[in-house]
């Protein structure tokens, strides 16, 4: 199995969460775990938030980005996603950003782990499973 992984996914793990066994054990099963390129400035975007509005210390933040970032095999070129991801997202009226997840778990048959309702609900309609 290959895991499109997305940023809410790997904080749901990072930060142990209530989804998070449910995920690093889909995560251990897969053959393959991608994102695009885009996830590193998300996640690195979320801790930013945690440090600036919930008072997480600057090296815990930093030392989850490293983790988060780890877990990903590979990342894709979001160069490779884009022009896709911009028609997805006019069809599906959706960011583009989200859509750079469906395109990939798309093009590679990829099961998407994600925390996101909404991107859950655009993946349903494009037939990608969640």
């Amino acid at each position: 199995m290959i895991i499109v992984l997305d940023t809410s996914a790997a904080i749901e793990i990072i930060l142990n969460r209530k989804s998070s066994e449910l995920f690093a054990e889909k995560i251990r099963q897969a053959e393959w775990v991608i994102s695009p390129s885009l996830f590193i400035s998300e996640v690195t975007n979320v801790f930013w938030k945690y440090q600036k509005f919930a008072n997480y210390s600057y090296a815990d933040c930093e030392k989850n980005i490293e983790q988060a970032i780890a877990i990903p095999d590979d990342y894709i070129n979001d160069l490779e996603l884009y022009r896709e991801a911009f028609n997805m997202s006019c069809m599906l009226d959706h960011p583009v950003y989200d859509m750079l997840y469906l395109i990939l778990a798309r093009r590679n048959n990829a099961v998407l782990l994600t925390m996101d309702k909404k991107l859950s609900t655009a993946a349903q309609k494009c037939n990608i499973k969640t």
